[in-house]
């Protein structure tokens, strides 16, 4: 804990304890159980684990919330010696917003659409009475000030849409600290954001919380993130805290087998690695294994694992962990996984050149003069903040924007701009992954309709040969046929991502172009289709346009890589070149903004 989070009142700390969500129409289903955790004044702790681990399920929570279907069923959330969830309806909705408040994932969604900046950022205070008009108006153009953001009559006078993502961001933090609350609760803040954008917002919000004392639970699936703004850290999975303790601790010796799996699963800038997943999924509640509910998935896993449930316990000082064999796994190295750099130097065959390329939206130029090529089996990178250019560059490339000029010879053959002009061979050998495996695929047909789709399209495969290529395809990604009548709707985000793979693979491409494929799944999902995607490229020899706004997974991931801004390259070349000796401030400043752990 910093120092400054002892000045504060120590009455203002929240004290969670025992406190159990059940599931509504399945009595003694536990969401989240057993879980005790402190907040000070002026600290902020990162609640960090994979989807379904009941981050968010705990964060809601200390404002009195369940989700549908779900009920707050034991223990308690004190806040200067009131249990929050033994208060009256009338009296939690007084806590709210005013003593604890609360930061959505997406505050775009949050923000009503229909009322301007200004008077939105003062509705609490006004539904509330505190205050005048002229005293709020007053403070709401000094929060926008703290949170770097303009406070004049035009800036207030805008709506949510008017915005970019890190300054929505902020409008929201500047509403959630006006009321000066005790307790902040932050849900996945900076996720989508670009890596400068996402550092400006976690600074903000740092100073704030040191400032007035606010103390801070951030959920995060991002341990790169948390270990930039937390003084501390508690690791859950399927819904129990398995680790807690300093940051310094968590990060330098963890000492669970899960967060020690979560910390393999992450890129770092100072070095590529080989990243990898941890095998199999988070269990839902009702499906959780006996005993320690990490056993199935778990390396150092003994027969004595599955027959009783570990209690957190501590193992020193501001340090404890749920875990029955604890001090006999040995300590754990940060450099493990660690690789040689792709080498500069290597013989490439170049199969794509892209040469003076400029792509327009209507009368706007969006990108300029951009020139690179790609060669069998290399991943390039294309990286920059949100609006560089990056999509733009590779859905130009892709076919899936036709506004442009310039040339892209693949194969020693110039394409047409459209897809729909292209050759069936053509579309064939390029193929795009997108971003959102959620809009990507199909929700009313099943997972083996989606891959096969590609066979029949191109001529490559039917009947019973084609779903045995599916199969094949699956298993490849890690799926499997027990996936093959699912529809989307019943995968994770990172299942779908690897079915949306499953697809393009299935057209046997040359190239695969990947947007932001990684951008919004868990680090240990990440690792997953990291190496999946590796070990493609060295088996098949595919190549790879990569787009990305994380320059730590380019390390470990890309042998090339082109820096964009407001749609023209900067600075380009060899990842390891680039990273370790940058020739442009604006890449430093990427580098600088970067999250890292090592």
């Amino acid at each position: 804990m910093t120092a400054t989070a002892h000045e504060f009142e120590t009455a203002d700390e929240l004290q969670v304890t025992d406190l159990g969500v059940t599931l509504t129409r399945r009595p003694g289903v536990d969401v989240v159980d057993d879980i005790d955790l402190t907040l000070h004044p002026g600290e902020v702790v990162g609640l960090v684990g994979e989807s379904g681990s009941g981050k968010t399920t705990v964060g809601t929570s200390l404002l009195a919330y369940a989700r549908a279907g779900a009920t707050i069923s034991s223990g308690s959330v004190e806040l200067g010696g009131r249990d929050v969830l033994q208060m009256s309806p009338q009296e939690v909705r007084r806590v709210r917003g005013e003593e604890i408040a609360y930061v959505p994932q997406d505050p775009a969604s949050a923000l009503n659409p229909a009322i301007r900046i200004g008077r939105q950022i003062v509705e609490l205070q006004e539904l509330r009475g505190i205050g005048t008009k002229a005293s709020r108006d007053e403070a709401a153009r000094a929060m926008l000030a703290e949170v770097g953001l303009p406070n004049d009559d035009e800036f207030l006078r805008r709506y949510a849409h008017q915005l970019s993502g890190g300054q929505v961001q902020r409008v929201a933090l500047a509403m959630a600290f006006l009321p000066r609350p005790k307790v902040l609760v932050l849900d996945e803040p900076t996720t989508g954001l670009d890596v400068t954008t996402q550092a400006m917002v976690l600074r903000t919000l740092a100073e704030l919380c040191r400032r007035y004392g606010v103390s801070a639970l951030y959920v995060t699936h991002d341990l790169a993130v948390v270990a930039n703004i937390a003084d501390r850290v508690a690791v859950m999975y399927a819904g129990q805290i398995v680790e807690l303790g300093e940051k310094e601790t968590i990060f330098d010796s963890p000492s669970h087998p899960y967060t020690r799996a979560l910390l393999d699963s992450i890129p770092h800038l100072s070095q590529a690695r080989a990243l990898t997943g941890i095998p199999g999924r988070t269990p839902a509640p009702g499906a959780r294994p006996s005993g320690c509910r990490f056993n199935d998935r778990c390396s150092e896993r003994e027969d004595s694992c599955a027959e009783s449930v570990p209690a957190l316990e501590p193992v020193a000082d501001d340090h404890s962990v749920r875990c029955f064999r604890v001090g006999e796994i040995g300590t754990w190295d940060i450099n493990r996984g660690n690789v040689r750099d792709a080498d500069p130097d290597s013989t490439r065959e170049v199969i794509m050149d892209v040469s003076e390329l400029n792509v327009f939206y209507g009368r706007k130029q969006v990108v300029h003069d951009v020139n690179f090529d790609l060669a069998r089996a290399e991943v390039v990178a294309l990286v920059g903040e949100s609006g560089s250019g990056k999509t733009t560059i590779s859905r130009a490339i892709g076919g899936l924007h036709r506004e442009w000029t310039g040339t892209v010879t693949f194969d020693g053959v110039d394409l047409a701009r459209s897809a729909r002009r292209r050759t069936a061979a053509e579309r064939k050998r390029i193929q795009y992954i997108f971003q959102n495996p959620y809009l990507s695929l199909n929700p009313r047909l099943t997972i083996e309709q989606i891959v096969r789709r590609p066979m029949e399209l191109f001529g490559l495969a039917s009947g019973r040969a084609a779903t045995d290529r599916v199969v094949e395809l699956l298993d490849q990604v890690a799926l499997g046929p027990a996936v093959l009548k699912y529809q989307a709707s019943r995968l994770s985000g990172g299942e779908r991502q690897r079915v949306a793979i499953a697809r393009a693979l299935a057209a046997e491409p040359d190239v695969l172009i990947c947007d932001e494929i990684t951008s919004a799944l868990d680090v240990s999902v990440q690792g997953s289709i990291v190496s999946l995607l590796e070990r493609l490229r060295q088996e098949r020899g595919i190549a790879m346009i990569f787009v990305t706004h994380n320059l730590a997974l380019v390390r470990s991931i890309a042998s090339r890589v082109e820096i964009l801004r407001a749609g023209q390259v900067v600075e380009a070349g060899p990842v390891v070149t680039v990273m370790e000796s940058p020739k442009q401030e604006y890449t430093r400043k990427l580098l600088a903004n970067s999250p890292r752990i090592e």
